[in-house]
């Protein structure tokens, strides 16, 4: 009785083998680190390792290693303090073809490291890092869709029934579309149902006597656009991040219209809320060469099928037409490179089949005319309101190069003219633009010695509430509490194993998960010590006692440890950054710790007990 096949021990003996092996690289921890890439699609130059190394040395910093990765160069350091006098030591020596990013490196020996095992993520509160709290304008994409709507619908009328037939006006969240007589409304609502099906609602009416279509969004729609909106946000600032050397940010929404963006690892914050927030798109429009920019800044006067620009490379006013040959919504990709026709930088633009066959079409009828690329920046700016900030969102618009069509294009080109940073800056503005603006509305700095001291103060109350009850068990329980004390601490190696395996993010509140599974883990060898003790006071053989003990308390173990695992599954699903890491921790603690008190433990007990004549138990 009481007796495990052999294929269940060596089970077992896998089991806590590979949770060991797994749980390994946890016990090096991290070195202060910087990371160094490149701010373009270059690949690194090989002489990067050499340079950094130069730097160091004439700045007598001292260094634990220098090595180079697939594409950046890593720098590790003994203490947090060197590492900030290195980081702007080495971002003087490179200059802003570089990314310097303060970090730390998990300090995992090479062998470990070829075996593909990794630590766990730890997330800011033991890292350190940026917080930014960013509100998204949704009301901004509701515009966007109903001015778009009121272009579009202009525009099929036009190239439909000719200029002139219909005159099209946004009032609030409706279009309204008047006609001169409803044989021409007929012939137009056909035109927009076409083009708009499912997308609006169309309502004959008559305006000042005129006959006219209603053109309204539905609700639904509209919140759609909202939460598409924030949807694209996150989207474009995932891409922005993925170059600032960050290992796992937490990018997500947090209630309608807001976002919440965790950089652990990252100091330099004004970096961040640059590359979280910058916003820009581009048209390209043909220059008006039949009237004089000169004479039109000076008089007032500008042409009505016209736009005046003050703001260009060359200091002088610029006269461009209105209509748009192609603008960012056509951008399928962009990326910065150096000029091969002279010393400064381009951007690589690539458009979509619609803003590839306008552009196709302009350029071989405009041969030898001159085309400008006008840059739309959106800037906010704060200020006081009957002791409140407002921050208001402002267009700056300004063209950033003219010049002459030399040959006939379409989908792939480029604009020239700019520094390296300036086109680095505005490729990745272009590539992944955000769908709305938003605004910063709240941020902090964790710094790496904070989250030192997270990680020191949740470990002490992990060994400590490790230690107390391991001296409970062992005092109650006697020998079976020893059992116990093993299998716990069999399970603390998995749940560190599940997290690294996982590549999960430790945060503060996981660790008193952690904690909180430590306590809960000896539950169920409770509920099966007082079992056993109950068939012994019962009479019956210590054999016997041991089979009832397990085989009668599985079933309250497995109901109690269930009803808990819910209640974690749910606060993983709804809840968001700290509840979630407590959540994971806490169901994987669970999982672990069935496996652990039952299995393990009834090993040992079968191991020792099984098979022999026990006159008694201490237990």
């Amino acid at each position: 009785m009481n007796q495990y096949p052999a294929w269940k021990y060596i089970l077992l003996i896998v089991v806590v083998a590979v949770g060991l092996l797994l749980a390994l690289p946890n016990v090096y921890g991290e070195d202060p680190a910087i990371q160094v890439s490149m701010t373009t699609d270059q690949s690194l130059p090989e002489n990067t390792v050499a340079t950094v190394q130069q730097t160091l040395d004439k700045a007598s910093l001292p260094y634990k290693k220098v090595e180079r990765q697939e594409d950046n160069v890593l720098v590790r350091f003994e203490d947090t303090e060197t590492q900030i006098k290195a980081e702007a030591a080495i971002k003087q020596a490179l200059g802003d073809n570089y990314a310097v990013t303060v970090n730390l490196a998990p300090s995992t020996p090479d062998w470990v490291q070829a075996l593909g095992l990794q630590p766990m993520n730890l997330g800011l509160d033991l890292r350190g890092g940026v917080h930014f709290l960013l509100q998204v304008d949704i009301e901004a994409a509701v515009d966007q869709a109903l001015n778009s709507y009121r272009a579009d619908i202009q525009d099929w009328i036009n190239e439909e029934l000719g200029p002139g037939q219909a005159a099209v006006r946004r009032q609030g969240n409706q279009i309204d579309v008047r006609f001169h007589d409803a044989a021409t409304r007929a012939k137009a609502r056909n035109i927009i149902n076409d083009r708009l099906l499912n997308d609006v609602t169309l309502t004959e009416t008559r305006i000042d006597g005129d006959p006219a279509l209603v053109v309204r969004v539905p609700e639904a729609k509209v919140a759609a656009l909202r939460t598409g909106a924030v949807d694209q946000n996150i989207a474009a600032l995932r891409n922005r991040l993925n170059d600032l050397g960050v290992a796992e940010p937490l990018i997500q929404r947090q209630g309608r219209d807001q976002i919440v963006v965790e950089l652990p690892g990252v100091q330099d914050i004004a970096q961040a809320k640059e590359r979280l927030h910058a916003k820009a798109t581009v048209e390209f429009r043909l220059v008006d060469t039949t009237d004089s920019a000169i004479m039109a800044a000076q008089s007032g006067h500008v042409p009505l099928n016209a736009e005046l620009y003050r703001d260009t490379p060359s200091g002088q006013p610029v006269l461009l037409k209105r209509d748009v040959i192609a603008s960012g919504k056509n951008l399928v990709d962009a990326s910065p490179g150096p000029n091969p026709q002279g010393a400064d930088w381009v951007v690589n633009v690539n458009l979509d089949s619609e803003g590839g066959s306008r552009m196709l079409d302009v350029t071989r009828k405009n041969l030898g005319k001159p085309m400008a690329v006008v840059l739309i920046q959106d800037r906010t700016t704060e200020r006081e309101v009957n002791g409140e900030t407002v921050r208001e969102h402002h267009k700056v618009e300004s063209v950033i190069s003219v010049a002459t069509i030399q040959g006939v294009f379409s989908n792939r080109f480029q604009i020239s003219g700019q520094t390296q940073n300036e086109a680095t800056q505005l490729a990745t503005q272009l590539k992944f633009a955000l769908a709305v603006p938003m605004d910063v509305v709240g941020q902090r700095v964790v710094g790496p010695s904070q989250g030192a001291k997270n990680i020191e103060r949740g470990m002490q109350s992990l060994v400590l509430g490790f230690i107390a009850v391991v001296v409970f068990m062992a005092l109650y329980y006697k020998v079976f509490g020893l059992f116990a004390d093993i299998a716990l601490l069999m399970n603390v190696v998995l749940v560190v194993a599940l997290l690294s395996l996982l590549q999960a993010t430790l945060t503060l509140p996981g660790i008193a998960g952690i904690v909180l599974t430590v306590g809960m883990a000896v539950d169920a060898n409770v509920l099966i010590y007082e079992r056993i003790r109950e068939e012994l006071r019962n009479g019956s053989s210590p054999q016997a006692a041991i089979y009832g003990g397990y085989e009668r308390a599985f079933s309250t173990i497995a109901d109690a440890n269930i009803t808990t695992l819910i209640a974690g599954v749910i606060l993983f699903m709804f809840g968001s950054g700290p509840v979630k890491g407590f959540a994971v921790t806490l169901s994987l603690g669970i999982m672990t710790s069935m496996f652990t008190a039952i299995v393990g433990t009834r090993a040992i007990v079968n191991l020792i007990y099984g098979g022999k004549r026990v006159k008694k138990l201490l237990v």
